[in-house]
């Protein structure tokens, strides 16, 4: 995958669309780190990609809750612990 700088995109924007056109995804980085990912979609799939990104996005989340629970309770939680912590969360959530 192709890295570009936000001072390349700034300085020649036509140059990054011709390589995110050739490549169909490019890394944007700034002080040499990743920010975000241009990836190249069509008008007619727009919708389609934007619902595959969330979608994505969103199974990260799960993911990155599971290991965090893990590390809580790495032996897992017994019914009752599980009661416990939906209520707490219901009660947090009803505020």
């Amino acid at each position: 995958m192709k890295f570009v700088s936000v001072r390349e995109l700034r300085g020649r924007p036509g140059a990054v669309w011709k390589a995110l056109a050739a490549e169909k995804e490019l890394v944007l980085t700034s002080n040499g780190k990743p920010i975000a990912i241009l990836a190249s979609v069509g008008e007619d799939s727009f919708e389609q990609a934007l619902g595959e990104l969330r979608r994505a996005r969103a199974l990260q989340a799960v993911s990155r809750l599971q290991r965090k629970a893990l590390v809580r309770f790495p032996r897992g939680l017994s019914p009752a612990q599980v009661g416990k912590e939906v209520a707490a969360a219901r009660k947090h959530r009803a505020r």
